[in-house]
């Protein structure tokens, strides 16, 4: 069964159908939620699903150029759910007397693995941060959209996460020596 017709296909009022831009999208917006969560599994279930968000509302989109920018603060919000939840089961877990497991994979580039290393030791505002300015080359206003907070915001917690990625890795090169 052919799903080159257009009948066949899902296409939105501009004109472009949801594969299509499944396709555009999604590789931009897995690389944001690996940036943020250091997991590979995790960042592609957390796109797809806020793939899945944006594009259900697709028709009511007030700016249909703006569909990137829906997504990536869907993919902000379903990390930051993420994290929450992440807290809320660590902390029960810590109330059982119990430790949680974490598993992350690691780049075999020794330099990535530490800028990696010290990136996932910030908060996640912080790492949110981070990887929208200098990732993703977002403005200050951009990042500040996608993370829904103000500019200033965005600069105390680039620089606090800077600061605190520089101790880090300084840190880690005096555990080293």
């Amino acid at each position: 069964m052919a799903t080159d017709s257009p009948d066949a296909r899902a296409t939105t009022q501009w004109g472009v159908d949801i594969e299509t831009r499944y396709e555009e999208e999604m590789p931009g917006a897995i690389r944001l939620a690996y940036l943020i969560t250091g997991q590979r599994a995790l960042a592609e279930d957390l796109a797809q699903d806020a793939f899945l968000r944006v594009a259900s509302r697709i028709r009511r989109l007030r700016d249909p150029g703006a569909f990137r920018s829906y997504l990536r603060r869907a993919v902000v919000n379903a990390s930051n759910s993420h994290f929450r939840h992440e807290r809320v089961v660590r902390r029960h877990v810590e109330s059982e007397g119990a430790e949680p497991t974490t598993h992350t994979e690691t780049p075999d580039v020794e330099t990535r693995d530490a800028l990696t290393d010290a990136l996932g030791s910030l908060p996640p505002r912080q790492r949110t941060a981070i990887v929208c300015r200098y990732y993703l080359d977002l403005s200050e206003r951009e990042t500040a959209a996608a993370l829904g907070v103000r500019t200033g915001t965005v600069k105390s917690s680039v620089s606090r996460g800077l600061t605190a990625m520089r101790s880090h890795l300084e840190e880690q090169e005096a555990t080293d020596a």
